[in-house]
């Protein structure tokens, strides 16, 4: 995957460009389309693209795959830049099923193979083994270049690799400086895969933390390009959603590229109010972004 070109923003690259996993070189910012739907969803594609992004996630649940497609395509970007990201959902986690959701995506993205496919969410009605031997077989019949999941725990991550005969490359689930992650980090990284963080910005509540105020105030950022940095510098890949679609051009620009420079349990979803653990986390990681968010 080449690296990600600016066209006119005067902005240089430093920093990490790609978060590499087992085989997989994935864009470390990218686009989340979470309740993007329709022209919205094709328009903000677009123009992330052409702002710079390389890296598109969507999902069957998102009922947006055909709009990310036209986005894709309208932006005139080659196949081979962008790096597309979709997922099963859980419901469809038998073996047979997973299989005609891997195609059905392919077919509403416009798309020969996606760059990763995920298991969206685990099922325990559903043995993980024969989901997982399904989620390889996608990769081994061309549909995907990688494989992985996402929200899954320690355990669930531990039971994904041994199961797997094709490399697990990537990990998806919410991460921000409220919700401590970890124990799920340190387990991708002794199996070399990738941890990709949705949500990143705490749905835009950690945003106004005096902390990261203060932090972006005094390097002039914003406070979306601290926590977005805080991501890059630990290895993680960050996919924001926009809350503006589409969004505005110049402001994808800015933060694709000052961003790119300068627990163990089955829920993931944050609680800003209980923050003992994301306390932590918020100022073990201020350290780094003191010292180099500037850079």
């Amino acid at each position: 995957m080449p690296k990600p070109r600016h066209s006119g923003s005067g902005l240089e690259m430093a920093g990490p460009t790609t978060v590499p996993a087992n085989g997989a070189a994935i864009p470390a910012l990218g686009l989340g389309t979470w309740q993007l739907r329709g022209d919205d969803c094709s328009a903000a594609v677009k123009t992330a693209l052409e702002a710079g992004y390389r890296h598109i996630d969507t999902a069957a649940m998102y009922s947006n795959e055909e709009a990310v497609g036209a986005g894709l395509k309208a932006s005139g970007i080659g196949r081979d830049e962008v790096f597309v990201t979709t997922k099963v959902w859980y419901e469809d986690l038998a073996p047979a099923d997973l299989r005609r959701s891997a195609e059905a995506s392919l077919k509403r993205l416009g798309l020969s193979r996606v760059d990763l496919f995920l298991i969206h969410w685990p099922n325990a009605r559903i043995p993980l083994a024969g989901s997982v031997r399904a989620l390889c077989d996608v990769k081994r019949a061309g549909l995907a270049r990688h494989v992985g999941v996402a929200n899954f725990t320690v355990r669930l991550l531990d039971e994904a690799v041994a199961a797997a005969a094709e490399p697990i490359a990537a990990n998806q689930c919410e991460y921000h400086p409220y919700l401590d992650q970890r124990a799920v980090l340190s387990a991708c990284r002794r199996h070399g895969v990738a941890f990709i963080s949705y949500c990143p910005l705490g749905k835009a509540q950690v945003l106004g933390e005096p902390a990261i105020q203060a932090i972006a105030t005094a390097h002039g950022r914003t406070p979306a390009q601290i926590v977005l940095r805080w991501h890059l510098q630990q290895g993680v890949a960050a996919i924001p959603k926009s809350g503006k679609p589409p969004p505005h051009r110049g402001e994808l620009r800015r933060l694709r590229f000052r961003a790119c420079r300068g627990r163990d349990g089955a829920n993931f979803r944050s609680r800003p109010k209980q923050r003992t653990h994301g306390g932590a986390i918020l100022v073990a990681g201020l350290g780094l972004i003191l010292t180099r968010a500037a850079r």
